[in-house]
């Protein structure tokens, strides 16, 4: 119904703008959008970013322009090279973490880093250190309450990082927390977490470590370690120095296949970790080259263990080859075999400090057992033989066995190196070949026929059960 009129209203003149010249359609528009802006529910404001929040625009870098894909449809881009550092476009790792794309290089500044930590979710990412090694120095944080960088992308190579300092609620932060499939590591550092490097478990995951060092490690409650691999296809970690962790094991994992090749595993004078090395589920595990050390302070009696905690695997072996092991802890053991492993082979080793090297006399041969095998300084952890010791040409030269090479061809070289093991005359026992003191490392000596040595040589012992 119309609304009716009055004269006065009538006759006053119709207005069609307001003071400021604007129509009145429109400062009522204005009005009632100011209204409803004050009335909205917090609801209704933008969802914060995820973790790594500290958005920034892409800079220019050495990338190609995109091109089409003309089999897909869609348009690629070349991978793009990001540098990361003070006085850049991009101060810190996690501003790349949030824009990099699959297949890009991301290079960091040595130098220290704090308090900053990430989420990498891109796939064939490389993340490496220049001039030196970055160091994440996390005093406490972590990302998604995991670890400095949590990587959930597939093959990734990370170089020349540092990880340190971060806690979580759970007690189960990392330096690394792998959640992909496939991930390198070399030439990098992890020290004071509650794991050096924590992995999911993908059954076709490889994981590969090497010239890298982990020390301290752990939260003291025998669940976290210095590294812990889970239920991956593969695990090699090789020509790295493993130490300290607190109460935890030095290495474990729940791989399939294990490939543990010319480290020093070592607890030395203050260490108190338990197991040297865990092969939890048993599997493949192939121990060659390493120089093993077991603490008078360790948390567990025994050194290298196998299928502790049940077999998930048809078939299983163990192949523990040319390793130099002493331990210091009263009652303790080399070797803890559970399970039931197809195959077992324990040759060329040097136990110290032992009875027994905890295997059946039928697995094993060429072992020297005992007190004294001529360390060049036991004491100070230089397990290099020295002239006289009865563990030279003791050995014997061995092959192929179940696909794995079980011949010696590297040593160790202090801090997480290696160099060639060249053999001059018959097989040493232990990680080393015996050279003459002060020549080049790996170089054999010129002779080492049994007649040259200063002492009488003791023949291999063959272990009890």
């Amino acid at each position: 119904m119309p609304r009716p009129c009055n004269a006065s209203s009538a006759a006053r003149p119709a207005r069609t703008a307001d003071g400021r010249g604007r129509p009145r359609a429109a400062r009522r528009a204005a009005l009632a959008v100011g209204l409803f802006l004050v009335a909205a529910p917090a609801a209704a404001q933008l969802p914060p970013l995820p973790e790594n929040s500290r958005r920034l625009p892409a800079a220019p870098t050495s990338a190609l322009p995109e091109k089409p894909d003309f089999l897909s449809g869609t348009r690629v881009t070349k991978p793009r090279l990001y540098r990361v550092g003070p006085g850049r476009f991009y101060t810190v790792p996690s501003q790349v973490a949030a824009i990099a794309q699959d297949g890009d290089t991301v290079e960091i500044d040595a130098g220290l880093y704090e308090r900053d930590v990430a989420v990498w979710r891109q796939n064939r990412l490389t993340l490496r250190g220049v001039g030196g090694r970055a160091h994440l120095a996390a005093d406490g944080q972590a990302a998604r309450e995991k670890g400095i960088w949590v990587i959930t992308g597939d093959e990734v190579t990370v170089e020349r990082i540092e990880f340190s300092g971060t806690r979580v609620y759970d007690r189960n932060g990392a330096g690394i927390r792998f959640e992909g499939r496939g991930l390198t590591v070399r030439h990098s550092y992890f020290h004071d977490n509650e794991n050096g490097i924590l992995t999911g478990h993908d059954p076709e995951s490889d994981i590969l470590v090497e010239y890298s060092e982990f020390a301290r490690n752990g939260h003291g409650d025998g669940y976290s370690h210095n590294i812990y691999v889970g239920k991956a296809r593969s695990f090699t970690l090789r020509h790295s120095y493993m130490h300290h962790a607190r109460i935890g094991h030095n290495v474990k994992t729940r791989a399939r296949t294990n490939r543990i090749l010319y480290n020093r595993i070592m607890d030395e004078t203050t260490g108190n970790s338990s197991y040297l090395v865990d092969f939890s589920n048993g599997g493949t595990a192939i121990l060659i080259g390493n120089l093993l050390h077991q603490g008078r302070r360790t948390d567990n009696s025994s050194a290298i263990s196998y299928a502790a905690e049940g077999s998930r695997f048809d078939t299983g072996a163990l192949f523990v080859i040319n390793n130099s092991f002493v331990n210091d802890r009263p009652g303790g053991k080399f070797l803890q075999v559970l399970g039931k492993p197809v195959t077992v082979r324990v040759h060329n080793n040097v136990a110290v400090g032992v009875q027994t090297l905890g295997v059946r006399a039928d697995q094993a041969s060429h072992n020297w057992v005992g007190d004294d095998p001529g360390f060049r300084d036991r004491a100070g952890f230089d397990y290099r033989l020295a002239p006289g010791s009865p563990a030279i040409d003791a050995g014997i030269l061995l092959g192929v066995a179940g696909g794995a090479r079980l011949a010696a061809d590297r040593q160790y070289v202090h801090r997480a190196a290696s160099a060639p093991r060249r053999r001059a005359g018959p097989v040493d026992l232990g990680a080393y070949e015996f050279a003459v003191p002060g020549s080049p490392a790996g170089r054999p000596a010129a002779s080492k026929s049994r007649s040259s040595r200063s002492v009488a040589t003791r023949p291999p012992t063959s272990p009890r059960k």
